[in-house]
């Protein structure tokens, strides 16, 4: 109240002042009453501001970090190569080493948008697009009832992988509508096995619209009683979300199956699959909305001791790069983790890390992005798991040098990889 006071005592005085000089002062005494009123607050708010510019700094540091830059040729450079570093964080439960010998793949690059792919089947429609986020051709659907499933019945053996990358979309009802993939052991090889528990057995994951991931294992006749395992996960962390891209892989290894959402291991069944004589040989999507793309089913885990150091070559489809960038993905880890073990064991080894890609785009530029990727390898393998950096080279052929003809979306699945040649 004192303040106050004084501060209309000085307001009458200035009256009487020039109207320059008044505005100026009272603007001045205003300011002073309430700088010392708030003085306290302002301290706190500062140190707040202060914090925020820090961290809004370090956001544009790191984007700074992340962008790519040019050498005096006008070709991009790596990240890698650009700062000196590559250290990725390593998850100890992130096991998923992908199939070497692809069965199956299909990416829709050949389809018309718009169009449905030959490759599936479905009971209701769907199309592939496009769209803004992420790159490539997807297939979407958005109909509780649609389910799609690969026209030609997989020849599965006792072990192997499927990978797919999904983007969870709004449903019917303006909202997430979740989805359902399913390995079946069908029973109509030509037809839509309906039901709840489809075809003679098989795996369900499922998920929901809020986000949450579930699974069911089951079998229609085993040992003549009905066979059913179920799980979920309530860490809301691994929920999935609208619009974002997740790349889910299974690895089945004879009844076992584990399943993994980027690189987190979201469950790992030991029966999934008891009587071996019922084996999966369709894969189904459903149920919901969703773009699926890049599904790729494999067999047979690379032996990368043997082939590194008695052959003296490795070709490996397990180190994972987004399309036309060169950055190592986290899911590429369990396999660079078995290569530096081998290299680890054998410190005599020197290999050259190269980088294929296929035939899409322009030949000057899949040259320079395999050069890119196998620089970026090279670094990881470095500052990650300390291998030293003169027993390694990097180089990269681009098209150059097929395995396949680029002529259907698994052979160039085939023509895009990294070679590790032992010098």
């Amino acid at each position: 109240m004192k303040t106050i006071s004084k501060f209309w005592a000085f307001t009458l005085v200035l009256l009487m002042w020039p109207s320059l000089q008044q505005a100026q002062i009272l603007d001045k005494l205003k300011n002073a009453v309430k700088n010392k009123t708030e003085q306290k607050a302002d301290e706190g708010i500062n140190k707040a501001v202060d914090k925020t510019e820090e961290a809004v700094t370090n956001i544009f540091k790191k984007k700074d970090k992340a962008k790519p830059t040019e050498n005096s040729d006008g070709k991009q450079v790596s990240n890698a190569e650009k700062s000196g570093s590559c250290k990725m964080q390593v998850n100890s439960k992130y096991d998923f080493v992908p199939g070497e010998k692809i069965i199956f793949y299909e990416d829709f690059s050949t389809t018309n948008l718009g169009d449905f792919p030959v490759s599936f089947n479905t009971n209701g429609s769907g199309e592939v697009v496009t769209n803004n986020n992420y790159d490539g051709k997807w297939l979407k659907f958005v109909d509780s009832e649609n389910a799609f499933w690969t026209e030609t019945l997989l020849k599965l053996p006792e072990n192997y992988t499927v990978e797919f990358d999904v983007i969870p979309i709004k449903g019917d009802e303006g909202t997430m509508g979740g989805y359902v993939f399913r390995l079946i052991k069908s029973i109509n090889p030509k037809s839509y096995d309906t039901g709840a528990v489809p075809g003679k057995g098989g795996f369900k994951f499922q998920v929901e619209y809020f986000g949450r991931p579930n699974y069911r294992a089951y079998l229609n006749d085993y040992q003549g009683e009905f066979y059913n395992l179920e799980g979920l996960k309530e860490d809301e962390s691994l929920f999935q979300k609208e619009n974002r891209k997740y790349h889910i892989a299974i690895w089945v290894q004879k009844s076992r199956l584990r399943l993994y959402q980027d690189e987190n291991k979201l469950f790992d069944i030991q029966k999934a699959f008891p009587d071996a004589a019922v084996k999966m040989d369709r894969i189904r999507f459903e149920e919901g909305a969703a773009l699926i793309s890049n599904i790729r089913i494999a067999t047979g885990n690379p032996d990368m001791r043997n082939k590194l150091i008695t052959e003296g070559k490795l070709v490996t489809y397990g180190i994972y790069f987004d399309v036309n960038k060169d950055v190592v993905k986290p899911e590429s880890i369990p396999t660079l983790k078995e290569i530096a073990q081998v290299l680890s064991d054998n410190p005599t080894v020197r290999v050259k890390i190269v980088g294929h890609t296929d035939s899409d785009g322009e030949d000057a530029k899949n040259l320079d992005l395999s050069k890119r990727r196998g620089a970026s390898v090279k670094k990881v393998l470095e500052n990650t798991f300390g291998i030293q950096s003169g027993r390694l080279e990097s180089d990269g052929l681009g098209e150059t040098k097929p395995v396949a003809p680029n002529d259907n979306p698994s052979n160039k699945a085939l023509n895009r990889r990294v070679e590790f040649v032992k010098l």
